[in-house]
């Protein structure tokens, strides 16, 4: 089968394009032939006029349309999988490519397709007042704290839905999580166009059996990561090592920093990790925490600390309910759970997080047994080889559905 993967990158490097790189490669692996369509954000602050550039062309751009005709008419794919269209790609090429009658699946990463920025997010805390159709919102609490970044962004969405691109060209949305699907169904999508298929782990290893010496974070050093609330479980068990790997925002550190103070001795902030140095952090982890005070979409670093045999904490909301098995009244005297892999406490509750901090550190034995968990769970559920088998079922059905109704067409044709 011949799979167009069409995406617009964004300006760093993130989880979107690691998604984007594992599907290619699981693709690939499975006998597909693939081709990419890309284009690139990082490309705007060297653009003469690039953020009037990119407005536009989140609307229609002619280029694009133009270069991907080509691309249609050279590797006739046999399904087309959306990622991210803004801004250089625009959801104006689905109807060409629906004119083409090529089946069309979306990878939904986000909340893109319901919520402007795509975060259902507004000052770091969970936010869906553009959820039916309300994109002004956008504009009225100025979402991207730039006024004609929040009305393009607002523009571009209200301009997809009244069109009906997404709607009426998409033959399957793929979402990451249940929690997105039913967002999405509140927000008018069909719900028997819509498949739950996770992200997933590219390799899984038998990790070596490693006790853990501090709570590990990985990710964005930023306030919508709840990073500031670590910081005051830390600051109250000075007892406890932690170490932070990630990227400081300076756009939200410093209003992080305004509430804590990180200069403490049992905080060590490791900066940004990859490769071996990652591997380490996570093999010398007890557990990871995360303290998000917004939805997130799948966090891979669950993925990736579960893969180490290591559960994590995550606040009880979204797909964090979906990642982090946690079963209540959990009590050792009894044993632990058999699908345990970590534990969940009430969003922004700081108090409720220290309390799971705290009793999973000094539950050693259960922090291990959680683990051991969370590494079954993954390699049952979250490995390129179960996910991998999702795929293809829908991609196959996907096929046969559009020969069915080419079929169909034909026969009708030739009686008239």
């Amino acid at each position: 089968m011949k799979i167009l993967l069409i995406h617009n990158e964004y300006g760093k490097y993130c989880g979107e394009e690691a998604v984007v790189d594992k599907m290619d490669k699981m693709l690939s692996a499975s006998g597909h032939e693939v081709r990419r369509f890309t284009r690139f954000s990082a490309e705007i602050p060297q653009m003469f006029l690039g953020k009037v550039r990119a407005f536009f062309a989140a609307l229609f751009n002619p280029m694009a349309f133009i270069q991907l005709r080509r691309v249609l008419n050279e590797f006739q794919p046999d399904v087309v999988n959306v990622h991210n269209l803004y801004p250089f790609i625009s959801p104006a090429i689905l109807f060409y490519i629906r004119k083409r009658g090529i089946p069309v699946v979306m990878t939904i990463h986000n909340f893109r397709l319901m919520c402007p920025t795509g975060l259902f997010m507004r000052d770091g805390l969970p936010c869906e007042n553009c959820l039916h159709g309300r994109e002004w919102n956008c504009v009225r609490y100025n979402c991207e704290h730039s006024i004609s970044k929040s009305t393009g962004y607002a523009l571009r969405n209200w301009f997809a839905r009244v069109t009906g691109a997404y709607l009426k060209c998409v033959d399957r949305y793929a979402c990451i999580t249940d929690f997105q699907r039913r967002k999405m169904i509140l927000a008018g999508f069909p719900a028997d166009r819509i498949e739950v298929i996770p992200n997933f782990q590219d390799k899984v290893d038998e990790p070596a059996p490693v006790r853990g010496s501090y709570v590990g974070y990985s990710g964005r050093i930023s306030y919508e990561k709840g990073v500031d609330m670590i910081i005051e479980v830390a600051r109250r068990h000075p007892e406890i090592p932690f170490v932070l790997a990630g990227e400081i925002r300076k756009e939200s550190s410093d209003k992080m920093l305004q509430i804590h103070d990180p200069q403490l001795p049992n905080i060590r902030f490791a900066g940004y990790l990859q490769g071996e140095k990652l591997s380490e952090f996570y093999e010398n982890a007890r557990f990871t925490v995360m303290a998000s005070r917004w939805y997130e979409g799948f966090p891979i670093t669950i993925l990736d600390a579960a893969s180490f045999s290591r559960p994590t904490i995550g606040p009880n909301q979204s797909g964090f309910r979906e990642i982090i098995r946690d079963k209540p009244q959990l009590d050792t005297s009894k044993g632990l759970e058999q699908e345990n892999t970590g534990m969940l406490f009430r969003p922004l509750d700081v108090d409720d997080l220290e309390q799971k901090v705290v009793w999973l550190w000094t539950h050693q034995e259960v922090a291990e047994k959680m683990g051991q968990n969370a590494f079954r769970r993954l390699k049952s559920k979250y490995t390129t080889e179960a996910v991998s088998k999702q795929w293809e079922v829908l991609l196959q059905r996907m096929v046969s559905e559009k020969s069915c109704s080419h079929e169909r067409i034909f026969r009708h044709t030739v009686r008239v």
